[in-house]
């Protein structure tokens, strides 16, 4: 399925001339609220629902701009709604990493951990303790080692990742909704980065 893709400086010449752009950004809720185009709304990949989209869009006629922190889950995404029937859907090419990049503004709140780098962090722990365990425990332990290894081979080869769609369900991935919901104050920051 080939996805149609967008620089963030074209999107940025093409939001400023129309106010209504529709951009979303699949990225969990953690990782939008530490840093996320001023324009995006946050729908994480594990939870789009096609139909649902389609319900909120302004039209098939518009483009539909899909974000996320370089490129890959935004790829999934677009690819997830085109299966589903819907049309003009767009990836923005490299994503917020190379919003920021281009210096173009964005909305910043509180520091977190991007999935990827959760990913990295689990996997090579995983690793390291069956391999631990395999050498002073038991050798059953080298297996947890070996899968792990075959997972990650798995998503380099699929471009899925499993292991990131168990951690963006985990607790300090998503955000706490206030009891009041109204209110639109919030301690994001709107900034250029260089």
């Amino acid at each position: 399925m080939n996805v149609i893709t967008i620089s963030p400086q074209a999107l940025r010449d093409t939001a400023s001339k129309d106010s209504l752009i529709e951009l979303i950004d699949v990225r969990t809720p953690a990782e939008f609220r530490e840093v996320h185009v001023d324009f995006a709304r946050n729908v994480p990949l594990d939870k789009i629902d096609p139909a649902q989209v389609a319900d909120e869009r302004r039209g098939p006629e518009f483009p539909l701009y899909v974000i996320c922190r370089s490129g890959s889950r935004s790829k999934q995404a677009c690819e997830k709604l085109l299966r589903a029937g819907h049309t003009n859907v767009v990836s923005v090419d490299g994503g917020t990493a190379a919003w920021e990049e281009a210096g173009l503004s964005v909305v910043r709140g509180k520091k977190v951990i991007s999935l990827e780098r959760q990913v990295r962090i689990a996997a090579g722990l995983m690793i390291l303790v069956g391999t631990g365990l395999g050498f002073f425990v038991h050798l059953y332990w080298f297996g947890l080692a070996a899968f792990v290894g075959a997972g990650l081979t798995f998503a380099g080869i699929t471009d899925t990742c499993g292991m990131g769609m168990i951690l963006a369900k985990m607790p300090w991935n998503q955000v706490r909704s206030k009891p009041d919901s109204s209110s639109k104050t919030t301690s994001c920051q709107v900034t250029r980065c260089c």
